[in-house]
């Protein structure tokens, strides 16, 4: 069952930099380059499988964008919500780059 807005509003106190629209959890990651890009996404895909929940994942060059979603519920789950907070588990700060300020 989908999370009503203000679970969704409570949930991402925990999950630093995650934002929720268009009834999916986004985040995204910059990386000190694709090496570092490309071992994050086999750690996210890790976590993916042994959840049986599989994220978009894109990635261009040193960044990657995943949205959390499941569409079969209509939006954003508990699911969801969890696979976000084992991702952030399996982050390497050591391997991202600093977020630009403009």
């Amino acid at each position: 069952m989908p999370l009503h807005d203000d679970e969704i509003r409570a949930a991402l106190t925990d999950l630093p930099d995650w934002r929720a629209f268009a009834n999916a959890l986004h985040k995204d990651f910059r990386f000190r380059g694709f090496r570092a890009a490309i071992a994050f996404v086999d750690r996210v895909a890790a976590q993916s499988i042994a959840a049986a929940h599989h994220p978009r994942i894109e990635i261009a060059s040193d960044r990657v964008m995943l949205t959390l979603t499941s569409s079969d519920e209509g939006g954003i789950t508990e699911r969801d919500v969890a696979l976000a907070h084992a991702i952030e588990r399996v982050r390497e700060p050591s391997e991202e780059r600093a977020a630009s300020t403009g």
